[in-house]
């Protein structure tokens, strides 16, 4: 069972309703009116017609198949080392006593062949590996810049580029996750499976994420009204995810969504593949001024990147981190 937080989890009926699918293909102002509403509505889209080669995405998958099924002797020989947090693991996530039911390899996504936390980790996988990651990491950061500039006009901001070049800096944090959850064993398949967890509850501390799976499901998000909605994908589509700093710097027009994955009820394994766009550790996060005005007052203190990434990372996966900045006249 996983163990998000000191609280109980959280076991309010889940429901199967209409979940944005937006079409890239689209023209770019129908398409940023869907954006910005799912981004105000849910926190989440599906995206379909998203431009990333097929066979961008099958090599991917086939790379990291191959990792996953390599003995746990071979694994562990990249495992994460703290305080960092890239390589191998198994179960724990983060270092404050949170489990889940999953393994998964974490890679600095800015150079994923010099970048020093990647060296070691990526020194021991075969060279399709890293060609696959590298040309798959670069696909989902252009997507990712695409939606953003594309969000950015949608709020009729003068500067476009003003989040997606957050993203862009040489010096960007953002990161590469690929989550493999095994089924579940018949025998383990029958005392409350609704309840067995892969990866607790919480939201992601960064801008966007970029997620693809396979079509076992298990993804869920919540709803403003604490309602748990079960996400169906096609390995074709991305699910997309407002972070928590896209929050802050829309002035909290945006939410981030809370999401979980349930342990499958099958035997056949679950794996999905983030994308989180982070700025660089230095960067100063604050509302974006054209989204602040006497109708709407800043919620948020500004921060940087470091700080917030400390903050998130020094509490519990399921902690409500966000409310630590928010401004003293909001609380």
């Amino acid at each position: 069972m996983f163990l998000s937080s000191s609280s109980p989890l959280r076991t309010k009926k889940t429901q199967a309703i209409g979940i944005p699918v937006i079409d890239l293909s689209l023209d770019t102002t129908t398409l940023s009116h869907h954006i910005i509403a799912a981004c105000q509505d849910y926190g989440f889209f599906k995206l379909v017609n998203h431009g990333v080669p097929i066979q961008v995405i099958s090599k991917m998958e086939e790379a990291v198949n191959g990792f996953f099924s390599k003995p746990s002797s071979e694994k562990v020989k990249v495992k994460a080392n703290p305080p960092s947090p890239f390589g191998y693991g198994c179960r724990n996530i983060g270092f404050n006593g949170d489990v889940g039911e999953l393994e998964y390899i974490l890679l600095q996504a800015n150079s994923l062949s010099t970048c020093s936390d990647n060296v070691s980790v990526v020194a021991n996988q075969p060279t399709n590996f890293r060609c696959a990651v590298d040309d798959y990491i670069q696909a989902v950061k252009e997507l990712t810049s695409e939606l953003l500039e594309i969000l950015a006009l949608g709020l009729s901001l003068p500067d476009t580029n003003v989040i997606s070049r957050l993203i862009q800096d040489v010096d960007s944090d953002s990161c590469f996750r690929v989550n493999h959850y095994p089924g579940v064993k018949p025998e383990s398949n029958q005392a409350k499976p609704d309840h067995r967890i892969g990866f607790g509850e919480h939201s992601d501390p960064q801008i966007f994420t970029i997620l693809r799976s396979n079509d076992v499901p298990g993804l869920q998000i919540s709803t403003v009204d604490g309602l748990w909605i079960p996400v169906t994908t096609e390995p074709t589509d991305f699910c997309v995810f407002v972070g928590d700093v896209l929050e802050v710097l829309t002035n909290g027009r945006f939410k981030s969504v809370r999401h979980r994955v349930m342990a499958n009820k099958s035997n056949m394994s679950r794996m999905s593949m983030m994308y989180f766009a982070a700025p660089s550790l230095n960067e100063w996060i604050s509302p974006i001024p054209q989204l602040i005005s006497p109708g709407n007052l800043r919620l948020y203190k500004s921060f940087t990147w470091n700080e917030y990434k400390k903050a998130a990372y020094s509490l519990r996966l399921g902690d409500q981190r966000i409310d630590l900045f928010k401004c003293q006249s909001t609380l």
